[in-house]
């Protein structure tokens, strides 16, 4: 994001950093497998709402905490951390949860890994960073591998029963790739309040719409609301605290690399405690993928900053 720094961070021991970063990697990696639970039992739209507001109120208090104030209401930025609280986690996290109805956590989140290349395709487009030999060869690799993933197993020319499901988390990826490119012109913030007023904006959103689907019928059973809290606590709140802390002491390089880790501690989360099945198709289409990335990258003057999941 185009944004004015919080205070500097002091300096950390490389122990420390190196902590913050493996946590960053497991409650991200986490957050599939916890909302595979948490669907299990509440609607795709509760459960964004849920998970929104546990997290809105842990950063609203960090970036309170770091001395941070939310600007005046007829500010425009508003506008702007409306608009990215939609595509950063109302719609992506409402897609996400959705998809996970019929698509296991470790399959969605390699679905979701494929979001840096549609960022760098999209800033083509939009910003002055524009593609070049490397970036095209390593999107081509990565969609082959995306592709993979709508083939079954015995990788005959027909798509999976749950290819909707798939594309839907695709989309949820499109909207993590929109809202990275978007907020590069938002206007300069400091970054702890930035987010804040993001997950403010989106909770308001979320909370509005599940009131409009109807109120739930019954308290969730024990699992599903334990999820609930983790999701909202862990990926939407402590995450984005670490997340924005060691993005101040690093830049992106650390946390793009922090990101390549993420699906295959969702996949094993998920085959460990959800007996889902680790097929050939899932881990050859999940390297074909990193390989993608990382050739795209290659391509790139600077590291791609992942948007706060």
């Amino acid at each position: 994001m185009t944004q004015t720094p919080d205070s500097k961070p002091k300096s950390i021991s490389p122990k420390v950093l190196a902590l913050s970063a493996i946590t960053l990697v497991f409650i991200w990696g986490s957050a599939f497998t916890l909302i595979d639970v948490g669907v299990a039992h509440i609607a795709p739209i509760w459960l964004v709402a849920y998970r929104l507001s546990i997290g809105c109120l842990l950063v609203t208090l960090y970036a309170l905490f770091r001395g941070q104030r939310f600007p005046k209401i007829r500010d425009s930025r508003w506008i702007w951390y409306l608009c990215l609280g939609i595509t950063s986690s109302v719609l992506p996290f409402f897609l996400v949860t959705t998809g996970q109805l019929k698509v296991d956590s470790g399959l969605s989140a390699i679905l979701i890994g494929f979001m840096p290349i549609m960022t760098i395709i999209l800033a083509h487009f939009f910003t002055d960073e524009k593609l070049n030999t490397l970036k095209l060869l390593g999107f081509s690799v990565g969609l082959f591998g995306i592709i993979l993933l709508f083939m079954p197993d015995d990788f005959s020319f027909e798509l999976v029963k749950d290819w909707k499901s798939q594309l839907m988390i695709i989309m949820a990826a499109f909207c993590y790739a929109i809202t990275t490119v978007g907020a590069k012109r938002a206007p300069d913030t400091p970054p702890s309040i930035a987010a804040a007023m993001m997950l403010v904006m989106a909770a308001l959103i979320a909370v509005i719409a599940a009131l409009f689907s109807g109120l739930p019928e019954s308290i969730p059973p024990t699992p599903s609301l334990l999820a609930a809290i983790g999701l909202g606590i862990g990926s939407t709140g402590i995450a984005t605290i670490l997340y924005l802390y060691v993005l101040q002491l690093t830049g992106p390089s650390l946390i793009a690399k922090v990101n390549y880790f993420v699906p295959a501690v969702s996949v094993s989360l998920g085959v460990i405690f959800l007996n889902e099945p680790l097929t050939l198709r899932i881990i050859i289409s999940f390297g074909i993928i990193i390989l993608g990335i990382i050739i795209a990258r290659r391509g790139v003057d600077k590291p791609i900053t992942p948007i706060i999941r």
